[in-house]
C-alpha cells in the first residue's frame, strides 16, 4: 500500500479514518478539501484543481481524502488501494450536522484556509441526495478496477473499527 484514494459521502468519517491510517502506515495524507477550497469557501476552477491533483498524484506515497467525484476516473488509475465509505444517508447526514454545530465559526484541519464550519442548505441536500446521485456511479467506476486495485468497501462505522484491529496485528 503506497497511493491510497479514500472516498465517499461526507460525514462517513474519511478525514478521521485517512489521519489514523497515516499514523499506522506512516503514509502522508493529503486533504483534498485544503487544496480546493480558497478562504471564504471558494472553490478552485476545474482546470486549476485538475493541475493540482495532477502533480499531487505524482507524489511516491499519500493517502488522498476527498470523494470529488469529477475526477475519480483520472485518480484511481494511480492508486493501488481504494476504501469506499458506503454508509447509510442518515448516518452521514447526522455527522455532518453534529460536526458543524460542535465545530460551528472554526476551520477544521482538514479544510481550506479561513474555511469555517456553517450549516449551508446546498451541502445538506448533497449529502442527503449522494447515494441518489453518486454511489452507483462510484460503484460501477470501483469495478472496473475489481482485481487490479485493492478496494475496501466499509457499509458500517464498526467495520472501520474492526479493519483497524486488524491492521495493527
Amino acid at each position: 500500500m503506497k497511493k491510497v484514494l479514500v472516498i465517499g459521502c461526507p460525514g462517513t468519517g474519511k478525514s478521521t479514518f485517512s489521519s489514523r491510517l497515516s499514523k499506522e502506515s506512516g503514509l502522508p495524507v493529503i486533504h483534498l478539501d485544503s487544496f480546493y477550497w480558497k478562504p471564504g469557501w471558494i472553490s478552485c476552477s476545474n482546470q486549476e484543481f485538475d493541475e493540482i491533483l495532477k502533480n499531487l498524484l505524482l507524489q511516491e506515497t499519500y493517502i488522498m481524502d476527498g470523494n470529488y467525484g469529477r475526477t475519480l476516473d483520472f485518480r484511481i488509475p494511480f492508486a493501488d488501494t481504494v476504501y469506499f465509505f458506503d454508509f447509510p444517508r442518515y448516518l452521514c447526514l447526522y455527522r455532518v450536522i453534529k460536526r458543524t454545530i460542535w465545530n460551528h465559526g472554526t476551520t477544521g484541519e482538514y479544510m481550506g484556509k479561513d474555511c469555517p464550519e456553517s450549516i449551508d442548505y446546498k451541502f445538506i441536500k448533497s449529502v442527503w441526495n449522494f447515494r441518489k446521485n453518486q454511489r452507483m456511479r462510484i460503484i460501477k467506476v470501483l469495478e472496473k478496477y475489481k482485481g487490479s486495485k485493492n478496494i475496501v468497501i466499509f457499509r458500517k462505522p464498526k467495520e472501520v473499527n474492526n479493519y483497524f484491529k486488524s491492521f495493527s496485528k
